[in-house]
Parts: structure tokens; sequence; C-alpha cells
């Protein structure tokens, strides 16, 4: 896979922290190398603190095209971007950044597509179900946005902050995307179920809802990545849901983020 790199290879680096769990610098790079692009995706751990250090370093540095962007930096990072799409400037809120040909950099979302595609892949039923979704920040917002656009009846979103997921109501209804609420965590009468928060992330994390409350007709979705099966979907599997986990989302993701990032 790395047979192709070399002093003119282009960088795209992922910003997270923690970042141990990325997996697009592996998939990533196989993917643009899949293209015949001469890039790699690396992985950098930036603290919130440390951002505006890092983006200086690497808007300097003329060898790096694009940046994956991951928790928890996807809102502030935004603000780094001098163009963005649609969908990107509505929350305020980025997944991945490309030069501008001035050397600026334009910034998209894709994580609400490539989440509503694993869940698809992988036999989720979108058309007219009723979805909870858990968690309304930077994720969580776009995959409200796509799991609308792909046609659930109606979305219910819960957030421990209620604010800020009656914010994401506002927006969408902005926007002529209708259909959504707020409510509580609880997943009884919905036929989706996903988590868009980081609670898997860390192995002492509290479940992000009451998984006794699920049934075996629910199928429920899990946008951490790099862990496999988290707590979540262990426990909806042994009742005997259908699951999609964070590693789908990021394999989902792969062809989106190269064709963004190769757009010339």
């Amino acid at each position: 896979m790395l047979d192709h790199l070399s002093g003119a290879s282009r960088l795209i680096p992922i910003i997270g922290d923690p970042i141990r769990y990325a997996r697009s610098p592996v998939w990533l790079t196989r993917t643009l190398g899949s293209r015949g692009h001469n890039g790699i995706c690396v992985p950098l751990e930036v603290p919130v603190d440390k951002l505006g250090v890092v983006m200086a370093g690497l808007s300097a540095s003329g060898n790096v095209d694009g940046i994956l962007v991951t928790m928890p930096h996807k809102f502030a990072a935004f603000g780094y971007c001098a163009t963005s799409s649609p969908r990107a400037s509505l929350f305020g809120v980025v997944s991945v950044m490309r030069r501008n040909p001035d050397g600026t950099w334009h910034g998209d979302m894709l994580d609400g597509l490539a989440f509503v595609k694993a869940q698809q892949d992988h036999g989720a039923q979108i058309e007219r179900a009723r979805a909870l979704l858990v968690g309304a920040g930077g994720a969580g917002s776009a995959i409200a946005y796509a799991l609308l656009d792909a046609g659930v009846e109606h979305l219910v979103v819960h957030d421990a902050d209620p604010a800020r997921a009656t914010t994401l109501a506002d927006q969408l209804t902005a926007v002529g995307v209708g259909r959504l609420s707020y409510g509580s965590a609880d997943p009884t009468g919905f036929d989706l179920v996903f988590n868009a928060t980081p609670l898997g992330l860390e192995e002492d994390d509290p479940l992000p809802l009451d998984t006794a409350l699920l049934s075996p007709s629910m199928f429920v979705g899990d946008v951490i990545a790099g862990h496999g099966v988290t707590p979540l979907l262990a426990a909806a599997q042994r009742i005997g849901c259908s699951t999609a986990d964070g590693d789908h989302m990021v394999e989902a993701v792969q062809d989106l983020m190269a064709d963004f990032l190769l757009q010339t």
C-alpha cells in the first residue's frame, strides 16, 4: 500500500483527540492509491487548546492538500474555512477540508451521507421509518439532515444539552426540512435507533440509552469507530437487533472523501 509514497507525496492529516481509533489513515490512503493519487492520510492527535497552532502549521505546509476532521474539532475547524458547502455552512461544522486555489480552505460535512449509507448497506430501511437519534453535535446534526433527506417519517433527537437539540430542530425547519422534534432517549416505539455521541469511546463510558428498552425489530447504529462492536451494539445484538458500527460508516465515507479531496 505504501510503495507509491515518496518525497513528492501529498499529505491529508486527520486531526482529533483521541485519534488512536481512527481508521481513515489506512482506508483513505488505500483509496487514494487505487485512484492513482500519490497521497497519504496521517493521524495527528490535536488537543482542543492546540488546534490553532496545528492549523497554522498545516496551512503553511505546502504539501498538505486536505484535512480530515474528527471529534472534538468539527465545529472549531469550520472557523478556519474561507468557503464551505451549504450543509457545512448551515451547521457551522466540517468533517473534511481541501485547499482552494488561493491556498485557503474549503470545508464540507460528509458524516451524514456516510452514516446513512452505512445503515442502508447493512439492512436499515430509512424511508417512512420513525428514528431516534441520540446526539446533536457536529456528527449528529449532519446525520439528522441526511436521515430527513433520505425520507424518515419522523426523527426525534435527544441531547444532554436540550438547547443544542432544539437549535438543530430550528435550523432544519428554517431550510424546509421538517419532521424533527426534541425528545427523551427512550427508544420505545422507534424503528431506527442511532447513537451520534462519543459515548462508547472509553471503556468506562455509560451507555447512551437504556438498552433494556430495545426490541428485536429495531435497527441500531453507532458512530463510534475503531471499536468494532460497541457496548451499545453488543446489547442490541443480544436482543436480536440488526446493527451497523462506526467502522462501517468510515468505510462508506472513503469514496466520498476521495471525491471531495481530488476535486479541482
